[in-house]
């Protein structure tokens, strides 16, 4: 995969292309990420990218000519071009699977008051990270990589991702380590059993009661599977201890 990042900021990623899963994922080459100046397409002498908006108000506006240049530099039939916007769909795990099957990513980050509404016509998709401002784009850019490069296969090890949060549409189930008990909190004795079709059962459990009470939203979405109809029955006949 290639991910090429649009941004006035190409500074900001050095540290976190460099450490952790992002930064085995490069060294493997399972992935490339490659940035553009979008200031390097501006036209005048001062390398002007913004401009005051029409109609007036605060802050300054990115401008079409040197970002739409930017990206029509890089775009080719393979590119798959998402401006970071709050007006996109909010990312999900699902979407993230579903961009760490393209070949060439193009991520743009606007900056300062937003960019200018004529350029969300030359992108394939508008995408959020949530219902929050950021200064730019720069850092969401970096929530979608981290969610698709880690994606990828090679990145980690292989079923690391099955059991996660949102992959089911539910949360995960709680984890534990050593200690047994720490201060008094013990782990649950399940755990400890061996017995691993009464822990994938727990699991189940513990998993759809966390998104009940923690994400009721996710929850009243989720479709029961059969396995799950049977865990839930057990729960409300007293048959699995939590």
């Amino acid at each position: 995969m290639r991910i090429t990042v649009l941004t006035l900021f190409p500074e900001m990623y050095e540290s976190f292309l460099s450490t952790s899963i992002i930064g085995r994922a490069l060294k493997r080459e399972l992935v490339t990420v490659d940035f553009v100046q979008i200031r390097d397409f501006a036209l005048d002498k001062f390398k002007h990218v913004d401009d005051s908006p029409f109609g007036g108000g605060m802050g300054q506006v990115m401008k079409c000519q040197p970002v739409l240049d930017a990206l029509h530099s890089v775009k080719t039939e393979n590119s798959y071009s998402i401006m970071m916007s709050p007006l996109g769909k909010t990312l999900t795990q699902k979407k993230s699977r579903e961009l760490a099957k393209k070949d060439h990513l193009i991520l743009l980050c606007g900056h300062y008051e937003g960019l200018d509404a004529r350029i969300n016509d030359h992108c394939d998709e508008l995408l959020s990270i949530g219902d929050y401002v950021l200064t730019g784009g720069e850092i969401a850019s970096m929530v979608v990589m981290d969610s698709v490069i880690r994606l990828l296969e090679g990145s980690i090890s292989e079923g690391s991702t099955d059991d996660e949060s949102f992959e089911n549409g539910l949360l995960e189930y709680p984890q534990y380590t050593q200690p047994r008990d720490y201060n008094g909190q013990e782990v649950p004795a399940v755990l400890l059993s061996g017995n691993h079709a009464k822990i994938k059962e727990w699991r189940i459990a513990e998993s759809l009661l966390m998104t009940q009470q923690l994400r009721p939203d996710l929850y009243e979405k989720h479709i029961l599977s059969d396995e799950e109809k049977k865990v839930l029955k057990k729960l409300q006949q007293g048959k699995i201890d939590l």
